[in-house]
Order: structure tokens, then C-alpha cells, then sequence
């Protein structure tokens, strides 16, 4: 059995490990319970690649996402180690005791691409160099419009541009099918805006390549959790 990881009565039946064995090896000691149905072995200590890992087995869709996800591939700034880990999924979850109360996280739901046959949606994720094996992270190009669709309720305005202006080398073929996918005018028109103030990509070949929603000819404006009028235009 892998260290580092939680396990369930699945992984242990593998191992010809019923559930009243579990629950004799959890009386004497050979296992603890983080939760019904839920292990480990005493005195190993989870990891977070491990342990997420484990909860994309038991959570839709879930996945390293935003800025926690463009910090595992080289883009960060000024990243504390208690930085919240940031995680989207498909459903509405609640992460479990056991995780939270090891992990400072923040779980997203929210549908912020249409996925379709043109482009989907396992070419938006991947494993990182240096991630534990199989653990999903969002692709920098996914990972960039996460961050911008929080901006203003769970990321600040300032940091996220100073994370989108050390973005380099984003994939004009991959921005340009995820853009054209995205739900959220605000994520479509910050990017755009923030592009080209920063040169990060050529928005406007990509817009002529492209058909991306990017809402009315009108500004798009909305007051931010601290208060700052964001407006963008058309």
C-alpha cells in the first residue's frame, strides 16, 4: 500500500482485507480511521498530492485549479506555504474532515467552459513535473482563466496581475479553444485586457482565429469584494 495517501475499504479488499479485518487491525493499532470507511497507517504522514489524489477517486472533475495550479508549473508570486490550495470540481462537495483540518484549501464549483468532443476536457488537465503520478493540475492555460474568474470575490485584483504578468509561453491553439468555451464574460474580457497591457499573447489574432463570447458592446462593470469598481470594456 503506498504511504503518503489515505485508503478505503475498496484498495484494502485488493489486498484481501475485509471490512471486519480493517476493523481489527484499527483495534490493535496497525490502522487508524480518518473516517468511515477511510485509513491510513499510524504514524505516516498524509501528503497533499497524496491525500488529493485519494478524493479525486470520491469527488467529479476534481482537480488542482487557479493559482495553486499555476504555482506547481513555475508561475507564482510571492506564494506562502499557508496559501490556500485551490480546487475545483464538477458537483457541489464538501471536502471531508480529515483533508481540511490538514490542508488550508478553498473548493470551487463552478461551470466555467462547455466541454465538447472539439476539445475535451482531459486536454485541459495534467500531471506536472515532480506531482505525484496521476494527480490532475489544470494545464497553465485553464489554470489562468480560474484565477481570473475569482478575481474579486476569493482573489485579489492586484496579486492576480502580477501572476498574469510572469504567465510566458501560453499555447495560442489551446487559449484560443478554451476561451472560445468559457462561460464567463468577465474571465473572457479581464483576459483580454490584461493580455494586451502585458503582451502575454496577440488577443486580437486570437479573436480573429476564434470565436470567443466576450458579451455585449457594452462595459462590463462590477463593484469587488473590497470595495474597487472593476470595469472592462467590449
Amino acid at each position: 500500500m503506498p504511504r503518503g495517501m489515505p485508503f478505503d475499504l475498496a484498495m484494502l479488499a485488493q489486498h484481501g482485507v475485509s471490512a471486519q479485518l480493517a476493523a481489527k487491525y484499527v483495534e490493535s493499532g496497525w490502522l487508524i480511521r480518518l473516517a468511515q470507511g477511510i485509513y491510513a497507517f499510524p504514524g505516516d504522514t498524509l501528503n497533499q498530492h497524496g491525500a488529493i489524489k485519494f478524493l479525486q477517486t470520491r469527488v467529479s472533475g476534481l482537480h488542482v485549479a487557479g493559482k495553486t495550479a499555476l504555482s506547481l508549473q513555475g508561475v507564482r508570486h510571492n506564494l506562502s506555504i499557508r496559501d490556500q490550495l485551490v480546487l475545483w470540481g464538477d458537483v457541489r462537495s464538501t471536502l471531508p474532515d480529515w483533508f481540511v483540518s490538514r490542508f488550508p484549501v478553498r473548493y470551487v464549483h463552478a461551470r466555467l467552459f462547455t466541454w465538447d468532443d472539439g476539445f475535451p476536457i482531459d486536454k485541459s488537465l495534467t500531471t506536472p513535473p515532480g506531482a505525484t503520478e496521476g494527480l490532475q493540475v489544470s494545464v497553465p492555460e485553464r489554470a489562468t482563466l480560474e484565477l481570473l474568474y475569482e478575481v474579486g470575490t476569493h482573489q485579489g485584483l492586484e496579486e492576480a496581475h502580477n501572476i498574469f504578468s510572469g504567465l510566458r509561453n501560453l499555447r495560442k491553439d489551446v487559449m484560443g479553444k478554451l476561451l472560445a468555451r468559457c462561460t464567463s464574460v468577465k474571465t473572457v474580457r479581464l483576459f483580454f485586457a490584461w493580455s494586451r497591457e502585458t503582451s502575454v499573447i496577440d488577443v486580437d489574432n486570437l479573436r480573429n482565429q476564434y470565436q470567443i463570447p466576450a458579451g455585449s458592446d457594452k462595459r462590463w462593470m462590477s463593484r469587488l469584494k473590497d470595495g474597487t469598481l472593476l470595469t472592462l470594456k467590449p
